[in-house]
C-alpha cells in the first residue's frame, strides 16, 4: 500500500481551513498596502551560494538542499571522496530576506525606497511539532535603503495594525538592538570570539527558561558564573517602564562608550511610535537574540499569552544586501509568523463565519435536461450566486441530501412546469421556507435568506 499521508512537517489544506488561510492572507495583504508596500514574489528555489552563510551554522543545517539531476548526479556519486557540496548547488529558500536582498542586488533600477511585502511557502528541514512545520507560509514586510528608525516604525506598525484588524488584543512587540546585546555580552567577560553561539543559547530564553539557558551557555563552554552575570544583566525588573528599563541598562553599561548610540537608537524608536498603532505594544525586552546572523541593529518580536512561541519578528540587516553587491544599502524587515497566526484564531475563535463552496445547488427531474440546467445555473451566476449543479437526475429527495451533507444552504429545483414557466423552486434548507421566482429574483431571495 502507498502511503497517501504527506511527508512530514507538511499538509494537505482542504477548502475549510483554506478559507480561513485565505482570510487572514487577505487582511494582511490589505493591511500593508494601506502602509504603501508592494507585492513582490520570488522562486522556491535558490542557488546555495545565495543561501548559505546567511542564517548562521544552525541555520544552514537546516537548508534543503536539492540533489543534481541526471548524468551531473552520477558523476558526482562516482567520483571518489564526493562532498555534500558536490551534490547539491541549490535548495529551498528557507525565509523570504535573503531572496529580497538578491533582488535588490540583481535589479539595482528598483526604487531607491523599496517598500515590498511578500506572503510564499519557505521551507525548514526542522523538527515538525505544534505550530511548527516543515513548510509554512511567511508574511515580510521590508523597507530598504534608508537608516532612519522611521522605517523600524513603519514595520512595526504595518505588522501591529494587521494583528489589530485580526482581532489580536494580548501581544507585545518585543523590542531589543543587536548592538546592545553586543555590549552586554561584553559586559558580563563574555570573550568576543564567542558572541555568536552565546547569542544562540540567549535566543532560547523563552522556551527553555534562565536554567535551561545558563545550561546551553556551560554545554557551549562559558563557565556558569559568567553566564549567571550575563543573565542578571539581560534580566528585565518587574514593574518598570520602557524607559526605566533603559536607564538601568545604560547604567550597567556605563563603562562601555558602544552601549550608547544603541540606547539613544531604542529611545529615539519609542518617541517616534508614540502616536503610531505600535507604540502601545512596544516593550524593551534585553533577552531578545533573535537567532539569525544578519541582524544589525534594532530587533524585534511578537510574543503573546495566546501562544507558545513568537507570532513574528524582524529586525535591521544593513549589511546583507551588500554580499550580494559592491553597494551598502540599508534593510529594515518584520515577518508575521502566519501558521501560529492562524492556529492561535483558531483556539479562541477568532473568525467570523467563513462561505465556502456553492450557495445553491441546482437539482433537476429527469424532463429536465443538463442544458437546460446549465443556462439557468448561468443565469444565476451572472446575478451573484455560487451555484453547482448536481451531475444526475432522479430522485430530489436523494439530491437535497446531497446539499445538506456537504453544507449548501439552498437548492433550486427545476422540473418542466417550472421551466415552462421560466421559473425556479427554492428551497432554505435550514428554514424550510419555499418560493418559486424567476433566476434574478430568485438570486435576489438567495442573498436575503444567506443574511438572516
Amino acid at each position: 500500500m502507498i502511503n497517501t499521508a504527506p511527508p512530514s512537517g507538511m499538509r494537505d489544506f482542504l477548502p475549510a481551513e483554506l478559507a480561513r488561510r485565505r482570510y487572514v492572507q487577505q487582511i494582511i495583504r490589505s493591511t500593508f498596502e494601506q502602509f504603501g508596500f508592494v507585492e513582490l514574489e520570488t522562486p522556491a528555489v535558490e542557488n546555495l551560494s545565495t543561501l548559505l552563510g546567511k542564517y548562521g551554522e544552525e541555520g544552514d543545517q537546516l537548508l534543503f538542499r536539492l540533489l543534481h539531476r541526471r548524468d551531473k548526479l552520477t558523476r558526482a556519486l562516482e567520483t571518489s571522496g564526493v562532498s555534500e557540496k558536490d551534490l547539491a548547488e541549490t535548495g529551498l529558500r528557507y525565509d523570504l530576506t535573503v531572496p529580497l536582498a538578491r533582488v535588490m542586488a540583481h535589479h539595482p533600477d528598483l526604487p531607491r525606497f523599496f517598500k515590498r511585502y511578500q506572503m510564499q511557502s519557505v521551507w525548514r528541514a526542522d523538527r515538525p511539532g505544534k505550530g511548527r512545520f516543515r513548510e509554512f507560509m511567511q508574511c515580510d514586510v521590508d523597507i530598504t535603503g534608508t537608516k532612519s528608525l522611521l522605517a523600524e516604525v513603519e514595520v512595526c506598525s504595518a505588522v501591529v495594525e494587521a494583528l489589530n484588524q485580526l482581532k489580536f488584543t494580548d501581544f507585545a512587540v518585543h523590542l531589543n538592538h543587536r548592538q546592545l546585546l553586543r555590549c552586554l555580552i561584553k559586559a558580563a567577560g563574555i570573550d568576543p570570539a564567542m558572541e555568536e553561539t552565546t547569542l544562540v543559547a540567549v535566543d532560547k530564553w523563552d522556551k527553555i527558561g534562565e536554567d535551561g539557558v545558563l545550561k546551553d551557555l556551560e554545554a557551549r563552554g562559558i563557565p556558569r558564573s559568567i553566564g549567571e552575570t550575563l543573565l542578571a544583566l539581560l534580566r528585565r525588573p518587574e514593574k518598570v517602564s520602557e524607559e526605566e528599563e533603559l536607564g538601568r541598562l545604560e547604567k550597567a553599561l556605563s563603562e562601555i562608550p558602544d552601549a550608547k548610540i544603541p540606547i539613544e537608537e531604542l529611545r529615539e524608536l519609542l518617541a517616534m511610535a508614540t502616536k503610531t498603532p505600535a507604540g502601545p505594544k512596544l516593550f524593551i525586552d534585553a533577552t531578545l537574540a533573535r537567532g539569525l546572523g544578519y541582524y544589525t541593529g534594532p530587533i524585534f518580536e511578537i510574543r503573546s499569552a495566546q501562544a507558545k512561541g513568537s507570532l513574528g519578528g524582524g529586525g535591521r540587516y544593513d549589511g546583507l544586501i551588500g554580499m550580494f553587491s559592491n553597494r551598502e544599502i540599508p534593510a529594515v524587515g518584520f515577518s508575521i509568523g502566519f501558521e501560529r497566526v492562524v492556529l492561535v484564531m483558531e483556539e479562541n475563535s477568532l473568525f467570523p463565519a467563513l462561505g465556502t463552496g456553492a450557495q445553491l445547488l441546482l437539482c433537476r427531474f429527469e424532463d429536465v435536461s443538463p442544458a437546460i440546467a446549465l443556462d439557468y445555473a448561468t443565469q444565476l451566476r451572472a446575478s451573484g450566486i455560487r451555484v453547482e449543479v448536481f451531475p444526475d437526475a432522479g430522485k430530489i429527495g436523494k439530491q437535497i441530501g446531497y446539499a445538506d451533507t456537504v453544507g449548501i444552504p439552498v437548492v433550486g429545483i427545476l422540473g418542466g412546469n417550472e421551466v415552462k414557466d421560466g421559473v425556479i423552486g427554492l428551497k432554505h434548507l435550514k428554514s424550510g421556507e419555499q418560493a418559486k421566482l424567476s433566476p434574478v429574483l430568485a438570486a435576489a431571495q438567495v442573498n436575503t435568506w444567506l443574511k438572516s
